[in-house]
């Protein structure tokens, strides 16, 4: 196994050579940590809300507010998780107007702020450099900025919340698969006692 900063890591499951910024559509899954039921329970096949339940729905739902080029497929927030298909469409997204030259950084949580460092004097992506996932347009700028705003409202309600450290991704290759995926998601309260995540 690989250490990183001389700790041993998880090898990534990520398709290696995929853009996980190209255009497709993405079946994602992102786990409170332990598995832990924050966001409410299954009441006759129904997914019955918590208040942390109903921020982590909002949320969702507010990511192509935040995502120009992102629409969303099918979601259901489960006791302690989300599933939801998160399509990626950048190419009938309108280029942003070249009017302004102030660069614009994206803060770890929530904000955008306008940046006064002329940006031949900034290090840009930290230690990561340019392969930073918060400045590219991809799939994990988006689960990080969704997982990051839920715990900071969240934690305003219980302060012991956590998602996993980790989301599990599933490039969707094709139409049949897609209607698989959406079905799986729509039915995931009628089938939760089956679900590998149920605990």
């Amino acid at each position: 196994m690989d250490k990183f900063k001389n700790k041993y890591r998880i090898p990534s499951a990520r398709l290696q050579n995929w853009d996980y910024g190209s255009d497709g559509s993405y079946f994602i899954t992102i786990c409170t940590k332990g598995r832990e039921h924050f966001f409410g329970e299954i009441i006759n096949d129904e997914m019955q809300l918590s208040e942390m339940g109903k921020l982590a729905e909002h949320y969702w739902i507010d990511i192509p507010n935040h995502f120009k080029y992102i629409e969303l497929g099918n979601f259901v927030v489960m006791p302690n998780h989300v599933h939801g298909i998160l399509i990626i469409d950048k190419i009938n997204i309108s280029p942003v107007s070249s009017v302004s030259s102030v660069p614009i950084v994206e803060t770890r949580l929530i904000a955008s702020l306008q940046s006064n460092v002329p940006s031949k004097t900034k290090q840009i992506g930290g230690f990561a450099g340019n392969k930073n996932p918060m400045l590219n347009d991809n799939i994990s700028r988006i689960c990080r900025w969704y997982k990051g705003r839920c715990s900071f409202e969240i934690n305003k309600i219980h302060a012991d919340f956590e998602w996993q450290a980790r989301f599990h991704d599933h490039i969707i290759r094709n139409a049949e698969s897609f209607e698989r995926n959406q079905a799986y998601i729509e039915n995931n309260p009628t089938n939760w006692s089956n679900d590998k995540f149920y605990n």
